[in-house]
């Protein structure tokens, strides 16, 4: 049953609701009274789909600005440069070689610029958890050729599509984090086989991955010099080869991107 019936159906049984005016209406509708049910229904229901239209649109058009290619950046400044803007500007963190501290974004997305300095320095850590990074946004990153450690945790838009460009850091990532990453899948993981030097891999609460034990036995079988930790039922709990549960680190336990400068 359609919403147009069943809400037809409604005022036919309490005429009263007729009577009740809808604010912010992209038209002036008549009263249901004078005007007819049928006009005010189809004011109703074009009202609601104009909203939910300009909505999408709008979401679409900021996540296509906030991962937008910084091509100007890297012609001036380079591209580990260009890399540290996409990600503070996207309320990340970045951290170069041979620096202790993070350069990252305050509570109002104000950042130091005194990463611009650092421009002949390599890039070895990102932290975009969190933040609406898309598989358009990795053309930011792609060229950082030191880049050891990457966290994607919890970010909505990250899919298979994306994880299928993360090969381009097969000579250098060690850790990746894509803990809380809802549409990533079993499809997704079967791309990472190409990162021969990872060492850790969070796969934390993931829930389009069916049967977390047998995927986290794959992806071991895939990456056997690598620590895959959170697939297994149990939360800190690992997936041995036969199947049977070890106990382990609880994946909250250390944060992606916290290695030696």
């Amino acid at each position: 049953m359609s919403e147009a019936v069943r809400w037809l159906q409604q005022c036919r049984a309490f005429p009263h609701l007729l009577c009740v005016r809808r604010p912010y209406s992209s038209a002036t509708s008549p009263d249901p009274l004078k005007g007819g049910i049928l006009q005010y229904l189809c004011n109703w229901f074009y009202d609601i789909e104009y909203l939910v239209g300009w909505s999408t649109k709008l979401r679409y058009r900021n996540l296509r600005r906030k991962n937008a290619y910084y091509g100007h950046t890297k012609e001036i400044y380079g591209d580990n440069v260009a890399a540290a803007y996409f990600v503070l500007s996207n309320r990340g963190r970045v951290r170069f070689q041979g620096q202790e501290t993070w350069f990252c974004a305050d509570r109002r997305g104000k950042y130091s610029s005194d990463f611009l300095q650092l421009r002949d320095v390599p890039v070895v850590a990102i932290d975009l958890s969190g933040s609406v990074l898309s598989y358009d946004g990795l053309d930011n990153l792609v060229k950082l050729t030191a880049l050891r450690s990457l966290d994607l945790s919890r970010c909505p838009h990250v899919d298979d599509w994306t994880l299928s460009r993360l090969h381009v850091f097969k000579d250098s990532l060690e850790e990746l984090s894509l803990a809380g990453c809802p549409q990533v899948t079993d499809r997704g993981l079967a791309c990472l086989h190409q990162l021969e030097h990872l060492r850790r891999l969070d796969l934390s609460h993931l829930p389009s991955v069916p049967t977390p034990g047998l995927i986290q036995i794959l992806v071991e079988e895939m990456l056997p010099q690598c620590e895959v930790v959170g697939l297994a039922p149990d939360s800190g709990a690992q997936m041995s080869r036969d199947g049977r549960e070890e106990p382990g680190v609880p994946s909250g336990a250390r944060r992606a991107g916290e290695i030696p400068a």
